[in-house]
This record gives structure tokens, C-alpha cells and sequence, in this order.
């Protein structure tokens, strides 16, 4: 016998009682954990990647539906990030202004219980990370469209900041307008210059004549269409609700598996999570052989290379610099050997980090 509207409505309050009964007694118990990591060590860091991490690979292990795994697993993120704050709120710096998709990892990785602190460039976030002014800094490294974001590269050789962490976002662009758009009469499109590359095609084909402007980012594109009749921009979800506008078009990327990868930035070594990713920076002299010598150690020891790019060196002419990424952790036995061998032949080999593959 099928039972009664109201009788599922019970049920649902009764399981709400039991789901909130629950959530209270993890808060609790993550409050012992932090009087507990505070008597042990003053200065503890109570975020710790590698825990989530597992903690999220196991919700997704056990999850039987009918949510599916990443909405299963970012309920829990934010129920993490609500007892995080408890104690101490995360502190997260992101190239802004408010509304990119930069905010957008920073809070999908952090959930929205963190202080997300808009900079205005990239720059300004390892500053403000190395600085200690902030626990973490979330800024992009490379769109699966466009490619490389350079200009963070270029930053970690400058700077002293660790890799702790990373994101994978998909990237769904609109076209968007303001109240006092002229929609029949736009000649004047804004967006980030990367955003404007992805949606290329669709553009060329839907507003062949209207002018592309570059600008710092899509959000700051958002801003300016409000008080522009004849404008529009390129801009997500987060940039349309936070400067209240309205999706002419939805999803124009020329490329439907478009999706832009970000990087965690802090200070501190992150251990062991069982799944994780290694960054390293090597400086060579451009001689024959040399880009065999540096990936033939990662063959021999059968790890997996997930990115390889190279960049001049600022330390003379003809010098490069390769950033590689990949599969294993710094302390594996088999990576340690690999990172020996690279220190005999190269001018110069360091780890920017180790931390946990994107989880969702």
C-alpha cells in the first residue's frame, strides 16, 4: 500500500531531525579534535588537505544514490567547511573581483563557510599567500581549451609559496546583459581574453561585427555592461548573480568538455592522502639531449606524467625551465629516486609541492 503525501512529508521531518542531530555531533567532535591538535601543538594548521581529501573519496566510495557522487561529495565539503569555521575560518585569497571563476574554485574547494578575499592579479595572490596574510591563495594554471595560464608559472619562480592543492572546474560560459541593454543593437562584447578565445566560433558566428574587449577578468567584464546599453559579456553563473544580470545566450564555449584547472597555494607540506599529484620546477641548459635525459628517469621508474611545459629562464640566455607534473607523492620511495637522479644532471630541482588529485 503506497503511503500518503503527508505520511512521506513525516517521514522526511523525522530523517531532517536525525540528519541535523548528526551534523551537530560532528561539529562537536571536530571541536575535541581541535582542542586536541592545540595541546599538542600551539601553532597547529587545523586545515588539513590529505584528511579531506580521504574524507571525500570515502563519501564518494560509499555513496549508493540516488545523488550522484559529486553532489553527495560537496554536501559534505561544505559540512566540513561549517565545522572548520568553528574553530577557525579559512583565509583564502583568489584573483578577482568577486564573481570569477577563480572565486568559484576557491569555494568549491574550501566550501563557502571560508573568507574568500578577492586581489586583483595574480601576483598580488602569492604575495599575499607567502606574506602569511592569508592560509591559501586558489589561482588558475591551465584551461583545457587555451592551455597554460603563463603568467602563474612564471610566479612560482619568484616565490617561495608551496602547491597544496588543486581544482577542476568545468567552465560554462554566457552571454550576458544588463536592465538597460539594448539587446537588438550590441556592438561591444567583454570578457577575459581566454574567455573570448574559448567562445571564438560562437562568436564569430553570432556577433561576427560587435568589438571584443579584453579585460582582467570576466567578472570585472560583468561590471562594466551595467552601464553600457550597447554592451554585453562573457561571464558564469556566479558574475550574472552577483552583478544581477541576465543570460542572453547559456553555454556559447566553442568546446562542451571546456574546463579550466586551478592550483591551491600555501606555505605548508602536505602529506600522504593515498591519490596524489607532485609538481616540480627544473632548470637545464638548452644542449642535445637534454629534455630526454630530464623524462627518461620518469620512464625507467614508470610514473606517470600528467603535464610537461617549458619557459626561458631568467637565469641567462638559452636557459630553460620545465614544469612537470606527476602522478605520486615526494615521499614515495620510487619518486625520491627519481628526483636524485634529476639533481645530478640538472642546474637546478625543485618540488613545489605534493598534494591530493582534484577530488570533484
Amino acid at each position: 500500500m503506497s503511503r500518503t503525501l503527508q505520511q512521506l512529508r513525516e517521514e522526511i521531518d523525522a530523517i531532517d531531525a536525525q540528519i541535523q542531530e548528526l551534523i551537530s555531533a560532528r561539529a562537536r567532535c571536530a571541536q575535541e579534535v581541535a582542542e586536541v591538535k592545540k595541546a599538542e601543538d600551539p601553532a597547529t594548521v587545523f586545515y588539513r588537505p590529505e584528511r579531506e581529501a580521504q574524507v571525500l573519496r570515502n563519501v564518494m566510495a560509499r555513496n549508493t544514490g540516488p545523488l550522484g557522487n559529486e553532489e553527495m561529495a560537496r554536501l559534505f565539503r561544505e559540512i566540513m567547511s561549517a565545522c572548520l569555521a568553528l574553530e577557525q575560518p579559512v583565509r583564502v585569497a583568489y584573483l578577482g573581483p568577486e564573481g570569477t571563476f577563480t572565486q568559484a574554485a576557491a569555494l568549491k574547494h574550501f566550501g563557502h563557510a571560508c573568507v574568500s578575499i578577492p586581489m586583483a592579479a595574480i601576483d598580488e595572490v602569492f604575495r599575499e599567500v607567502a606574506a602569511g596574510a592569508v592560509n591559501y591563495g586558489v589561482v588558475p594554471v591551465e584551461n583545457s581549451t587555451e592551455g597554460v595560464v603563463n603568467h602563474t608559472l612564471d610566479n612560482f619562480l619568484d616565490s617561495s609559496v608551496r602547491i597544496c592543492g588543486e581544482v577542476e572546474l568545468r567552465i560554462h560560459h554566457h552571454l550576458l546583459v544588463s536592465d538597460v541593454t539594448k539587446t537588438e543593437s550590441i556592438t561591444r562584447i567583454y570578457s577575459h581574453a581566454q574567455s573570448l578565445a574559448q567562445c571564438r566560433k560562437w562568436l564569430d558566428s553570432h556577433f561576427p561585427k560587435a568589438e571584443r574587449v579584453a579585460v582582467s577578468s570576466n567578472a570585472e567584464a560583468a561590471r562594466r555592461i551595467r552601464g553600457e546599453w550597447h554592451a554585453a559579456a562573457i561571464a558564469g553563473d556566479m558574475a550574472a548573480e552577483q552583478y544581477g544580470l541576465v543570460k542572453l545566450h547559456e553555454k556559447i564555449e566553442d568546446m562542451p568538455d571546456n574546463s579550466t584547472r586551478f592550483l591551491i597555494i600555501g606555505t605548508e607540506n602536505v602529506a600522504k592522502s593515498g591519490d596524489d599529484k607532485t609538481s616540480i620546477i627544473v632548470a637545464v641548459r638548452n644542449k642535445p639531449g637534454a629534455l630526454y635525459n630530464l623524462l627518461a628517469p620518469f620512464h625507467a621508474a614508470n610514473i606517470d606524467l600528467t603535464r610537461v611545459e617549458t619557459r626561458p629562464s631568467r637565469a641567462g640566455v638559452w636557459s630553460y625551465v620545465f614544469f612537470i607534473d606527476f602522478v605520486g607523492h615526494a615521499d614515495d620511495d620510487k619518486v625520491r629516486v627519481v628526483l636524485e637522479r634529476l639533481a645530478e644532471q640538472a642546474a637546478d630541482v625543485r618540488v613545489l609541492g605534493s598534494y591530493p588529485r582534484a577530488v570533484m
